[in-house]
């Protein structure tokens, strides 16, 4: 899926497929579909893929793999490694249910953009305040979507999922925003 989504007719907005007639014109359909861009550029399917196989890879104590080159390449290397792994996941790793939601989620993502339907957009809700073992602040930016009441960091995976988790994300988040300003709570 991720080949026939990383392929310019899908890129372009009203693009024909390979062995369709064309029109002729030399000059490319602007503006490119954003959300194929969004999948398949840097921080799309590849990261997402990359940062669960990070996870499982620092669960088991194993070295973090470095990045394998463009999204096209890394994306076969990444799923394999998921699904080498998956056995030990399922019944050994404590945030596999996490992962799972997630691929399901990028794997509806994906379907949704191959077959052109309209997905709903993301909205930037501040930073990340979750703080690491060291203490120090995540500060990922966070999204969220109006078709989930779920919001996961993807740098940290901190989770916040229900309304009272909300309302404490908001203010761990006027907390940090506190302290940077060098106000006391």
């Amino acid at each position: 899926m991720f080949r026939r989504l990383n392929d310019t007719a899908t890129l372009m907005r009203g693009a024909r497929r390979p062995g369709g007639a064309t029109t002729g014109s030399r000059t490319p359909p602007i503006p490119p579909r954003l959300e194929v861009l969004a999948l398949t550029a840097n921080g799309g399917v590849a990261t997402r893929l990359r940062d669960i196989e990070d996870s499982w890879r620092t669960a088991l104590g194993w070295t973090v793999a470095p990045w394998r080159g463009s999204p096209a390449q890394a994306v076969p290397e990444h799923l394999k490694f998921l699904a080498n792994n998956l056995p030990w996941a399922v019944s050994s790793y404590e945030s596999i249910g996490q992962d799972i939601d997630d691929l399901r989620r990028l794997h509806a993502e994906c379907v949704a953009v191959a077959a052109n339907e309209h997905r709903p957009g993301r909205v930037s809700i501040g930073r990340c305040p979750a703080r690491y073992d060291d203490g120090t602040l995540c500060r990922a930016d966070l999204t969220a979507t109006a078709s989930s009441h779920r919001v996961r960091c993807g740098t940290c995976g901190a989770r916040w999922e229900t309304l009272g988790e909300w309302k404490q994300l908001r203010e761990q988040q006027d907390a940090v925003l506190r302290e940077d300003a060098g106000v006391a709570a």
